[in-house]
């Protein structure tokens, strides 16, 4: 049987997964808070909830993807409209943001007293990977749960792990970023090197993407920096936000990540130039001021 599927949060990501979820037969309401970016679902043939209470109380799965854990707490755990005041015992709610994985411990927790399981269930792939269905998720949670949620899952992604108990999926998310992060500082550094040493940019990404060099980071946001293309798959505001999620557990854990902290300088200083809302590949900016130069594509 078909289970009815509710989705809170409509923004880069969200928008991309709730239209594969319809694609793929699932009878869905869903809400955001800017009623506006409800329209394109609405007229895909989702019903709009009045708040995120009324999607749970309409479905038996709820999937959640907002933008920081004060907002999925807001939106799950909310006095009046939150996703527990609705929920039904034996539903299931399936937080696809990324937050702190003690602030999901601490949610599947206060669910779990309504009879409402919890999975915390991070994506990586940009925007790219929701439109298309192929995102990686990494799952936290019971097994028994996970495999309930197959079915969804296989409609947004398309490597997906059970990587542990709840908080699990959040840890995992967090060690993703780190590497994203890493690769992107990397991919900027090697361009910078190579515009100054004069070769030819494009035919240097071709020659390195397909080697040990090569990357997803590489190959999807090499190019838009050669163009000049600061269009978000992921912007640096929300990449922030989980490099501050990723250094606040480091702290708690007693990691030392030299590395990705020196990153988070570098992208508080294109925030305070009000680039935040700019790609995550736009870390190139703080570089290119470093260095006294930008990087161009021959012929541009």
């Amino acid at each position: 049987m078909t289970e009815n599927i509710g989705f809170v949060g409509l923004g880069i990501m969200g928008q991309g997964m709730a239209h594969n979820l319809l694609k793929a037969g699932f009878p869905l309401t869903v809400w955001n808070r800017t009623a506006g970016k409800m329209e394109p679902l609405l007229a895909a043939g989702a019903k709009a909830g009045r708040d995120p209470a009324d999607v749970a109380a309409q479905s038996d799965m709820v999937l959640v993807c907002v933008s920081d854990t004060p907002d999925v707490e807001a939106v799950i755990l909310g006095q009046e409209q939150g996703i527990i005041q609705g929920a039904k015992a034996g539903s299931l709610v399936i937080d696809c943001s990324t937050i702190s994985p003690l602030a999901t411990r601490k949610l599947a927790t206060a669910l779990a007293e309504k009879g409402v399981a919890m999975l915390d269930a991070p994506v990586s792939g940009g925007s790219e990977g929701a439109a298309k269905g192929t995102l990686s998720i990494m799952v936290g949670g019971e097994a028994a749960d996970f495999e309930r949620a197959q079915p969804v899952f296989q409609a947004i992604g398309k490597k997906i792990t059970h990587v542990g108990p709840i908080g699990a999926g959040q840890t995992v998310k967090l060690v993703n970023q780190i590497l994203v992060v890493g690769n992107c500082l990397a991919m900027c550094e090697a361009l910078l090197f190579a515009q100054a040493g004069g070769v030819d940019l494009t035919k240097t990404l071709e020659a390195v993407s397909a080697g040990a060099a090569g990357s997803w980071m590489l190959s999807n946001r090499g190019p838009q920096i050669l163009q000049r293309d600061w269009r978000p798959g992921f912007t640096i505001d929300l990449q922030q936000k989980d490099i501050r999620l990723v250094l606040d557990a480091a702290d708690a854990l007693g990691v030392p990540l030299p590395g990705t902290a020196l990153i988070f300088q570098l992208y508080r200083t294109l925030q305070a130039q009000g680039l935040g809302s700019e790609g995550n590949h736009a870390l190139v900016k703080a570089l290119e001021h470093l260095a006294g130069f930008e990087i161009e594509a021959a012929g541009e």
